[in-house]
């Protein structure tokens, strides 16, 4: 009787043993077994994935057509997809993904062309409906620091730290209305906390928003703190540690980045002339074709090529203040247009009377001529009073956070 409960007792632990070495070995192999690649929507693996970039004068129906689509469904997919994405604005450079059959025919059955590192559209014509839809790639985003000394310019501190350009571009658009960018001094400092895109966590996508930044610029700080004052707009807003307004009613320059080549000055001798002339604007030298912006909100009073003057706009603000904007290559705003501050109302040239390409930036108080860059101009719209004890409170975690940064050289 022992003889057989020992049998027995045997035989079930090796059955119990040999199910656990099955479960084992299960679940090794689904470990093993590699989960599987989608992209743009789409298992990869169903499919032979074609990587490449679009050539110097490569068209879409040249691309299909390598992939074995013939021209009559090319031009249908074309005209069906065109109110979505008109297939002849794909640029040279471009990544496109064409993903095809897995048989002898390696028919492209998708074609995914990526407008940037994050936006892209999907042609879907592997079925009889044809569909094109645009997508993005999942975006994180992480926050950075930087800080640094000015020696030559604020992009050159940047760059040294490895930082995007596009950084010391929004510092100068946050900062327009209080620092003159064109008169940086030497031994001016900088702080910013700041917002980098990224793609599947490792790939650089570009830069959000500034969060945060500190200026000390002629030894006077200026701080800036990212705050939407305005639950209906939504509109972000920079503001200063005492809740003013950063942004003024006029910008300090037409141009986002130039050089003063010649100031108001009402006894410069002008070569042009050969004589003295009272010199009643202010050259700010850009190359050709650079973009001149509107420096205040305001309606477009002339739009025109005259003499001397060249092509150029002038703009009404309001009862005490008019701008002007000379030697344009061409113009893009009209007679009777409302303009926004910033808005982009023509382009550098030198047409009229002029040595070389430059805007000249004209500006009228009370229809007087003056110089811009000696008027106390004006601030914006104040933030309500109920809204400021929230504001104060908002930024001083962050303030905290933006005076511990370590200053680099």
């Amino acid at each position: 009787m022992r003889i057989l409960i020992y049998i027995f007792t045997v035989a079930i632990l090796a059955v119990s043993c040999g199910d656990d070495k099955s479960n084992s070995q299960s679940e090794t192999a689904a470990k093993q077994m590699p989960k599987p690649v989608y992209k743009f929507g789409y298992k990869i693996d169903d499919y032979i994935e074609i990587q490449d970039t679009i050539a110097h004068g490569e068209s879409f129906g040249e691309i299909l057509d390598r992939h074995h689509v013939w021209y009559p469904e090319i031009l249908k997919i074309s005209k069906t997809v065109k109110k979505t994405f008109d297939v002849r604005r794909i640029r040279a450079g471009k990544p496109y993904t064409v993903l095809a059959r897995k048989d002898s025919t390696e028919k492209a059955q998708v074609f995914i062309y990526q407008h940037d590192l994050i936006n892209y559209t999907v042609i879907d014509f592997k079925d009889s409906i044809i569909t094109a839809t645009k997508g993005k790639k999942a975006v994180t985003i992480v926050q950075k620091k930087a800080s640094g000394v000015i020696t030559s310019s604020l992009s050159e501190a940047l760059d040294k730290q490895g930082v995007n350009a596009v950084v010391a571009n929004d510092l100068s658009e946050i900062y327009a209305w209080a620092i003159d960018f064109f008169r940086l001094q030497k031994n001016d400092k900088f702080k910013v906390i700041y917002e980098q895109k990224y793609i599947e966590d490792t790939i650089p996508a570009g830069v959000g928003r500034i969060k945060a930044a500190y200026f000390e610029h002629v030894g006077r700080p200026f701080y800036a703190f990212k705050f939407v004052s305005d639950s209906i707009t939504g509109i972000e807003e920079y503001y200063d540690e005492e809740a003013n307004h950063l942004r003024r009613a006029f910008l300090k320059a037409p141009l986002k980045f130039s050089r003063i080549s010649s100031r108001y000055n009402l006894k410069r001798k002008i070569a042009h002339y050969g004589r003295v002339k009272a010199h009643k604007g202010t050259d700010f030298a850009a190359p050709v074709g650079s973009p001149i912006m509107s420096t205040a909100n305001g309606r477009v009073t002339e739009s025109r090529m005259k003499g001397a003057n060249g092509n150029y706009v002038k703009i009404r603000h309001n009862s005490t203040y008019s701008t002007q904007y000379l030697h344009m290559k061409k113009r893009k705003v009209k007679v009777g247009e409302y303009v926004k501050q910033g808005q982009v109302i023509g382009w550098v040239g030198m047409t009229g009377s002029t040595s070389g390409p430059h805007v000249c930036y004209r500006f009228w108080k009370n229809g007087v001529q003056v110089d811009p860059l000696k008027q106390k101009l004006p601030p914006a719209e104040a933030m309500k009073a109920k809204i400021k004890p929230q504001y104060l409170e908002f930024i001083q975690p962050i303030k905290v956070e933006l005076d511990a940064i370590e200053m680099q050289d």
